[in-house]
This record gives structure tokens, sequence and C-alpha cells, in this order.
């Protein structure tokens, strides 16, 4: 067994074990991450769980022991936190406690990791300073390892721009109280200087810091910003999130020695920048880092589904130019070798149902064929490639065939059938079949499927040219799925999340979009549901959505 296999114990806590407790309404979160937000509270940016175990979960908090001790000043007192976890929201059956000391040196965050408690059960927490209690928060623990639990159900989100609108995906999310967790596949926050994207008449709230993020303390200021949100609050408190990074989480287009947007003559080293990004993200993101502090790990949920979480920025070479042969060099890697042969091993051995796969980038082989001239712009801002044309966007994994190419094979040739990869990034939402050669699909079958959900708020197309969603862009939609027959759905228009149920019979992803990011109440409506079944490795249109 590997360090990956098993997570590491950075805090190692005992506690006792408890029966589950429900929460009878999803609108005690959001009363409590609203009022987390008093200038004269401890608990300024709610609080949050993580990475559950069947026998754990991560709890996070962050306190403002003084008021100049705001994220990123390296202001304030060392401060003692404790932490309750409890079977019951009074907290009448206290099941697990403890103390830790926060200082300006993790920025005031504060993460206990605790164990010994129950599988499958839901746990109340809450943390106090000085006799000053936090928000109650609501975690779940994971199914032990040999449960056959019925299903497991998990919201997914990807690419929140708070300049581009409002997070009200979270929302919706946090009323949810069925879900078992949250995944959220990258792009939690952005890096952009205000007005940078979207520009400036199209900001719906402004970033702060307002320009564009280079060092620890700019990072820590905007991921406080985010942690002030209270739809993200309300999510963070009603369940434990699974998150791991993207791009924008450091650059736009970031790979392991720079990004588009990083010039080291006037930024300064990348080296820097990754390290700065990275602390800032462990210490504000209820995550435990895996080996040398990256995102790679594994979760197992009982015998339905092992989550392989991968970093596909770490270890990457640079993207290569779109239409080069360099794109198809066996050398150049998105993964890094450890990373794949982990990943590969790891499927391989998993004796669960199904194998989920979080990429934060696309892996499904895409072409754009004849996508009409007025929608190559915005496709192009979107993806980050030449506007000139678009044959192929080489920052997913098109742009390092070697690696899919192994990966896909290794499927096929291992017979490992029901694995999924769920993605964002790409700011759309795509029900696919995965094939090892798209050009030889359906004669061909597909190894694998994918689901991709689209933005929480980042612009898409009917964004970049500010007409009403599907309309213009439907003739895109249908130049993409004739050029590429693997595509089953495709919604270039839509923001907001999905809700993804796994039982032993089937995955289904059910699609949601909500009514306008840049209103705060915005309300949801279902889009599609698609569902792959056990042993098929197709996609499907479901007849419901889940419940």
């Amino acid at each position: 067994m590997t360090d990956h296999d098993q997570i590491s114990r950075r805090t190692a806590v005992t506690a006792v074990a408890a029966t589950a407790a429900l929460l009878p309404f999803a609108g005690a979160a959001t009363a409590h991450a609203q009022g987390a937000a008093a200038q004269d509270s401890f608990f300024q940016h709610g609080v949050a769980s993580g990475d559950p175990l069947p026998d754990g979960v991560l709890l996070w908090t962050r306190v403002t022991p003084t008021a100049s001790a705001t994220p990123g000043s390296g202001r304030g007192p060392a401060t003692k936190v404790s932490w309750q976890v409890a079977s019951d929201k009074n907290f009448t059956s206290v099941v697990a406690r403890g103390n830790l000391t926060t200082s300006a040196a993790s920025d005031h965050t504060v993460k206990a990791d605790v164990r010994g408690l129950h599988p499958a059960t839901h746990y109340y927490y809450r943390f106090a300073v000085d006799g000053q209690h936090s928000p109650v928060g609501r975690t779940r623990t994971a199914p032990a390892p040999d449960t056959a639990a019925g299903n497991i159900r998990f919201g997914v989100v990807s690419c929140a721009n708070w300049e581009s609108g409002y997070f009200s995906p979270y929302r919706h999310l946090a009323a949810r109280t069925e879900l078992d967790a949250v995944l959220h596949v990258g792009d939690y926050l952005y890096e952009y200087k205000s007005g940078e994207y979207p520009e400036y008449k199209y900001v719906v709230r402004p970033h702060t810091p307002a320009h564009e993020l280079l060092t620890l303390a700019d990072y820590r200021i905007r991921h406080g910003v985010h942690k002030t949100d209270p739809d993200a609050m309300a999510m963070h408190a009603t369940h434990p999130v699974i998150a791991m990074w993207d791009d924008h989480e450091f650059a736009d287009n970031a790979w392991k020695g720079g990004a588009v947007n990083h010039t080291p003559e006037t930024e300064g080293p990348w080296s820097a920048r990754m390290a700065a990004a990275k602390q800032a993200y462990f210490e504000w993101m209820p995550v435990r880092p895996s080996i040398a502090g990256t995102t790679y790990r594994r979760l197992r949920f009982g015998t339905l589904a092992d989550l392989h979480l991968l970093d596909l920025r770490s270890f990457r070479d640079a993207q290569a130019k779109p239409g080069s042969g360099a794109v198809d060099d066996p050398s150049r890697t998105i993964t890094g070798r450890a990373q794949l042969d982990w990943l590969k091993s790891g499927l391989e051995r998993s004796d669960t149902a199904w194998r989920l796969v979080g990429t934060s980038v696309m892996i499904s082989q895409v072409a754009f064929g004849a996508v009409p001239a007025k929608l190559l712009g915005p496709l192009a801002e979107i993806l980050g490639i030449p506007k000139e044309g678009l044959a192929i966007n080489t920052d997913q994994w098109d742009g390092y065939t070697d690696d899919r190419r192994e990966l896909l094979s290794h499927l096929s040739d291992r017979g490992i059938d029901n694995t999924v990869f769920l993605t964002g990034d790409i700011h759309m939402a795509w029900a696919n079949e995965v094939p090892l050669q798209a050009a030889t699909y359906p004669a061909d079958r597909a190894v694998a499927t994918e689901f991709v959900v689209t933005s929480v708020t980042s612009d898409n197309v009917d964004d970049f040219l500010h007409v009403a969603p599907h309309t213009l862009s439907l003739a895109g939609v249908a130049a993409i799925k004739a050029a590429n027959r693997h595509v089953k759905w495709l919604d270039m228009d839509s923001h907001g999340y999905g809700v993804l149920d796994i039982d032993a019979q089937r995955t289904q992803m059910d699609y949601f979009g909500v009514s306008d990011k840049t209103d705060p109440n915005a309300t949801s409506t279902l889009l599609r549901s698609y569902l792959t079944r056990s042993g098929s490795q197709q996609v499907e249109r479901a007849d419901q959505p889940l419940v």
C-alpha cells in the first residue's frame, strides 16, 4: 500500500463513536453562514469539512483574533481554538473534542483531522474561541470499505469566477441535504486582476485584491473573500467538500514551469508563485495534502466506488501549439510518470462497482470541425487557444495524447469496466463516451464515459457573444457533435451544477442550470439527465432525474 492509497494523518484525533443525526432543514446552514460574517465575530469565514473517510473527516475554519488580523495581513496573535463533534446539532451528545493553536503563520486557518467516527454517519461540528462558538457545520463520513451501500450521491461543481456572478449553484446544493459530499473539480477561484475576465463593464462584483494574484498574501486575501460568500458558506457548512485544483487556483493554463499569464521578468519566478498559491490553497480549503503538497489522492465509498482525484498542473509539460506534432510526443506528460502509474494501478486493483476519476480537464477527444466563424472567438477565449481557428484544445488531454493512449489502453487491455471521468474546466456541460480512437468510434467500443459539468459563473459562449442563451451557440453544438460522434450531449451556454448518483446498476448525472448568474436569488432547473449502465461504457439519456 502506497502513501496515496491511504491518505496520511496530519492531525490524528481519537474520538468515540456516535449515531447519525440528520439536518431537519437546509435553511439552518444558510442562516448560520450569513450570521458568521459579523465583523465582531472570531469566525467571519464560516466552517467547512472535507475528504470524508469511513472513520473520520477533516474540519476547517478561520479565526480572526483581532480586527487587524485580516486574511493575508500576517497580523494577529497565536490563538487557541477548541472544536467539538456531536451526533446532534444541539451538541447534547458530543463524541469528540480537541484543542488547536493557530497563528499568522497559517493565516489563522484551522484544520482538525478527526478520526474514530462511525462510517456513513452524519455529524455536527463547531469551533470556539474564548467562549464564542462558530457556526455549526454538518458533515458525513464515507461508508465502510466493505459495505454495499444502496447508493452514494455527490454534487459536482467547477469554475466559480467571483466577478462573473453569484454562487447560486452552491446554495442549491446546500439545500440538497441527501448528498454524501460535493466534488469541486477545479477553478474554485480565479487569479485575474479585476476587469480582465470578464471585462470591466460586465463585472458583477469586483475582485479583492483588485490586482492579479502573485504573492502569498494575494492568494490568501482572495481565498478569504470567497469564504465570505453566503452561498459558499452554506454549501461548506452543509456538506463535506472534496476539492482538487485546476489552473486558476494558480494562473491561467498553469503547467509545472509557468503559465499563460505569468511573466518571470516582471512577476518573479514561477516556482515562488506556485508555492504561494499552493500554501494558500491548503490553508483555506478543507483538503488533505497528498505527497509533496499535491492534490492527487484516492477516497473510497464502500463497495460502490473508488474516487481518484488527479493533480493535472503540478507535473505537466507546457501546452503544445495547436496543430503541432508535439501533442503526440511521448516524452510530454499531463500527469507525470508517478501519478499515471499510481492511477493505472489503482484502477486495476479496484474492487468496487465503479471507478470514478476526477480530472480537471476533459479526457474525451474533441475535434471542433466546421464551427461557425462567429463562434471561433468566444470558444477560443474559453479554451485559451488561438482565435484564428480551432483544431484541438491542447490544455486538455488532447494536448497530451500519449498519456491518454496509455491510460485508455490500460482500461481496454485489462478489461477495466465502469470507469467514469468527472470533469469541469470548459464552462460547458457534456455527456461523452470515451473511445480509444475517436476516428474509429463506434466501430470500436468506448472504454469509459465522461460527465463534464458547466461553470458555476465563469463566462461561456452566450456570455462572450452577449446574446440570449441557446441561440447562436446551437450551430456550434451541431458542428461539434457531427465531428465527434461519441459526444452525446453538449450545452455551451448554461451555468449551474451536477448531481451524480451511483448505485450498483448505473451511474447517473443530472445537470442543473440556474436562471441568471447575475441574480443572487437565481432559481434552478433541470437541464438533462444522462446515465451509464454497469458494464456498458455507453451514455444514454435518463428517463427521469434523481429525487
